[in-house]
């Protein structure tokens, strides 16, 4: 019998796997902005968006050349639903693996999870942080290729085109999930 674990058990679940607090704070940063997400798009699943964004890098840390492939096995062994593993390995098409994200759900994810990394790079580089940030001063640091060179333009703008968002649309509102409290 499988299983949708709460964020909670989620985030349980992903300590097991992983120890570095980079990617915990990674997995909780996502985990912030798909339940922020989902408040406008699917409200009455927001603990479900939180879990995905929570689980989405389970492998990497000690997989990370396995990644999602290795997840699809992991999740399954903990018998977790089928939606959460779609949703979780999807993040991955067409970088380390061929599942097509479908959902919306799916598609935020994929979206937002480079995405979040170049905005965290930039807030880090700010006097006052994410607190007054701008998607036009995002767009600059996205426009330089070697500002937080390890995150992808390219699978951000490809997440644009999957929401069917204009960048600084998609920026914007990743900020905004970011600075929710």
């Amino acid at each position: 019998m499988s299983y949708i674990p709460s964020p909670t058990q989620a985030e349980e679940l992903l300590k097991q796997y992983n120890r570095e607090p980079f990617h915990i704070q990674h997995a909780e940063t996502v985990s912030k902005v798909m339940g922020e997400f989902a408040k406008e798009y699917d409200p009455d699943r927001v603990d479900f968006w939180r879990t995905v964004g929570m689980l989405h890098d389970i492998d990497f840390e000690q997989w990370p050349d396995q990644h999602c492939a290795k997840a699809d096995k992991l999740l399954r062994e903990l018998a977790i639903d089928e939606d959460v593993i779609h949703a979780v390995v999807s993040h991955g098409y067409g970088i380390c693996y061929d599942v097509e994200p479908t959902a919306y759900m799916e598609k935020v994810l994929f979206a937002t999870d480079e995405l979040t990394g170049l905005i965290g790079a930039a807030a880090l580089m700010r006097p006052t942080g994410i607190s007054d940030m701008e998607p036009k001063s995002v767009m600059k640091k996205f426009k330089d290729k070697k500002f937080a060179a390890g995150c992808s333009r390219e699978v951000i703008r490809r997440g644009a085109e999957m929401l069917e968002m204009e960048l600084p649309e998609l920026i914007g509102k990743t900020i905004e999930a970011m600075r929710a409290e």
